[in-house]
């Protein structure tokens, strides 16, 4: 009965009930994908891009299914679609002629005008980041700069693994409308 009034509440946009759901099923859907990619930083990723989905739709959610059903169903949707972007980036299509030019490329180091390129967008971005509150470019700069787990983040900002997971969160789809607005 409680899961079903906090869902209730979440479907209000009541951020504690945001939070008691996460904390309630976080468990769940991690240890379902950790099985499933045998790779804890994947299992994070996909756990918290499930939980982003499933609150962005949380009013399409059916009472008459069991909520965390209705997560692992996401879950599954993610990794599968994480799995298509990765085959689709490794099979490209080349004629004879091209797999020969790249062949006969010696110089594999980035060219002048693609440092340039990179070091554009990585600016970009770091612009984009700056927009957000200091509290998410903390966890941003951590993440995916640092490359800490969240446990390690935890620890460092002294806060607990669940706040540090809603930051991410937040941060992630605060920095996406950003970008998005900018385009």
């Amino acid at each position: 009965m409680e899961i079903s009034k906090q869902i209730e509440k979440a479907k209000k946009g009541n951020q504690v009930a945001f939070t008691f759901l996460l904390d309630y099923y976080w468990n769940e859907v991690y240890g379902f994908m950790l099985k499933r990619t045998e790779n804890e930083t994947t299992a994070e990723d996909i756990t918290i891009e499930t939980f982003s989905k499933a609150f962005d739709k949380i009013a399409t959610y059916n009472p008459e299914f069991q909520f965390n059903t209705w997560l692992i169903s996401i879950a599954k949707n993610v990794h599968i679609d994480l799995i298509r972007k990765k085959k689709s980036s490794l099979f490209i299509e080349i004629t004879d002629e091209e797999d020969q030019t790249a062949y006969n490329i010696a110089d594999t180091t980035p060219s002048a005008e693609d440092v340039l390129i990179t070091e554009q967008n990585l600016s970009q971005l770091l612009q984009f980041i700056k927009e957000l509150k200091p509290h998410y470019q903390e966890v941003i700069q951590l993440r995916y700069f640092q490359e800490m787990s969240y446990q390690e983040i935890a620890n460092k900002i002294d806060e607990p693994l669940s706040n540090v997971k809603i930051k991410l969160l937040r941060a992630k789809k605060l920095l996406s409308e950003i970008i998005q607005n900018r385009r």
